[in-house]
């Protein structure tokens, strides 16, 4: 995609747009000046495509029957077998479509994708393959990521398993809705605001965000760049301790992460059980206003009193500017995701140039299809591009520090913080041609536990807490930055008292009928 010069007419309104008021004679200086210096974009075009990346041979896989896929939860089915021998030998891995496998098409559940076919493994990928993976398919995902619900995909709605007219929350919705359903061993999920976490507590499933930086980002799809994490799912604690061990550590790629990032615990330290830990109940993740159902709330601290009653340290504690945090991470995202996202196409922090190219084409080519939710992020950042530039961002980037701050000093009276997921069972579906309105707040209504997380980088964890009206809820643990071990020894003691986690009816089509009572997931890799 060579770059030209502007045309006088063009650059004459770029030079009204930045007030510049240049005449004839300085757009004519401009437009040579332009001109000279794009011979530096052109070598780099000319270096990049000396040094492309050659597909591996490979089968693409083929793009599911609508019979084999009843969820939605598929959105590419492929064999692509690791090496032998290695920690996931023998186990099947859906990725997220957001996430490059090469040869393979991805969609990151857009319109406006469609028809891009990386040419790269992403580092999760590789280090998958390499550790005797058998990835299955990728996962249909949201609609360039930009929702909590499982309503925007390109491809269509992804259904729970639990019940077919609801939600499997976003954007990871069918990775987690594969592995509730049996379809996968393991899973591959991003989070920016919840996404790994949400549709992990909506389906009944275990969803991990790391620390911000211990798993590389290199490869998968960005949002913005300070809130991009990838994270293990599986329906087991042992299995998501295993599967971070082997997609965490540097890559020397990903501007994200720090040199000497710390790798996680072995699966040893699930072993630990609940005496001496301190468990902080976050008050204010309980009693959303408008938003929290008292039944979630009672389920998770119903298993909280477990834990007390088996040596934990169960306490109460308080941290006031976890309600400001939605807000904080809301003017992060849309500004943050409006420039890296949209104006530069994904390709800032290690983005893939084809993937940025094959975006850059496709937004605007397909814009009429986006998402109500990617519609709302670019109007509202271009509107406040032009009346407030970074202001707000700059504000909301400083009071990031502020959140962080006060959740270290509550997690030094407690080793991890409690609260519900979501605060809310899984939503119905919107209906086909429901208006933005309803489209956005069936997007981002849970998220309010979830994405402050994403801001201040802490590691997350949701665990089933056991269901409520035959639908599941999530109890969500926090933890000091690294200290994934502490983390992972909490949420594998849930899952002990639990007697394993339930898994739901087999589920026969998408209007919810089912045939069999679910079991219970027991066991793991280790």
């Amino acid at each position: 995609m060579s770059v030209h010069p502007p045309s006088p007419a063009e650059l004459a309104a770029l030079s009204d747009r930045y007030g510049f008021r240049l005449g004839p004679a300085g757009l004519a200086a401009f437009r040579e000046l332009i001109g000279g210096t794009l011979e530096s974009y052109a070598v780099v075009e000319r270096l990049a495509a000396a040094g492309a990346p050659r597909p591996p041979r490979r089968d693409p896989g083929r793009c599911p029957a609508a019979a084999e896929n009843p969820l939605g939860a598929w959105a590419w089915r492929t064999s692509i077998k690791g090496e032998g021998g290695g920690p996931l030998s023998g186990r099947t891995v859906a990725v997220k479509d957001s996430v490059c496998v090469a040869g393979v098409p991805m969609a990151n559940g857009s319109a406006s994708l469609e028809g891009f076919v990386p040419a790269r493994d992403a580092t999760v990928v590789i280090r998958l393959l390499a550790a005797g993976a058998e990835i299955t398919g990728k996962a249909a995902c949201e609609d360039l990521c930009l929702s909590a619900g499982s309503h925007t995909a390109a491809s269509g709605p992804v259904r729970n398993p639990w019940d077919p007219s609801r939600s499997a929350g976003g954007s990871s919705s069918g990775s987690a809705a594969l592995l509730a359903a049996g379809e996968a061993d393991l899973a591959i999920g991003g989070d920016q605001g919840g996404s790994v976490r949400i549709p992990a507590a909506w389906c009944g499933v275990v969803g991990l965000k790391p620390t911000y930086g211990l798993v590389p980002y290199t490869g998968a799809a960005s949002i913005e760049p300070t809130l991009d994490h990838l994270g293990p799912m599986a329906r087991t604690v042992a299995d998501v301790a295993v599967l971070l061990s082997v997609i965490a550590g540097p890559d020397g790629r990903d501007p994200r992460q720090a040199p000497g990032t710390a790798l996680p615990c072995p699966p040893a330290a699930l072993d630990g059980g609940a005496t001496g830990l301190r468990i902080g109940l976050l008050s204010e993740g309980f009693g959303w206003p408008g938003r929290g159902e008292p039944r979630v709330d009672d389920a998770v601290r119903a298993l909280a009193g477990r834990l007390a009653g088996h040596g934990a340290d169960v306490r109460d504690v308080s941290v006031p500017e976890h309600r400001d945090g939605e807000h904080i991470w809301t003017v992060l995202l849309v500004q943050g995701a409006a420039t890296q996202l949209l104006d530069l196409d994904g390709a800032a922090a290690g983005g893939d140039p084809l993937l940025a190219a094959a975006l850059h084409h496709g937004r605007r080519s397909r814009a009429e299809s986006l998402s109500a939710t990617v519609k709302l992020v670019a109007l509202l950042a271009g509107h406040l591009a032009v009346t407030a530039g970074g202001t707000y961002h700059a504000m909301a980037r400083e009071l990031a520090a502020g959140l962080g701050a006060a959740y270290d000093a509550a997690l030094g009276e407690v080793d991890v913080l409690a609260m519900p997921t979501a605060p809310m069972t899984p939503t119905p579906l919107p209906p086909p041609g429901a208006p933005p309105g309803e489209q956005v707040a069936r997007a981002l209504e849970m998220i309010c536990n979830t994405c402050p997380f994403d801001v201040t980088g802490h590691p997350a964890i949701s665990v089933p807490a056991g269901l409520t009206g035959g639908l599941p809820v999530g109890l969500m643990l926090v933890a000091r930055h690294g200290d994934e071990a502490t983390l992972l020894r909490a949420a594998a003691t849930c899952e002990r008292l639990a007697g394993g986690f339930a898994a739901p009816p087999a589920t026969t089509a998408t209007t919810g009928t089912t045939t069999t009572t679910g079991t219970t997931a027991t066991g793991g890799l280790s």
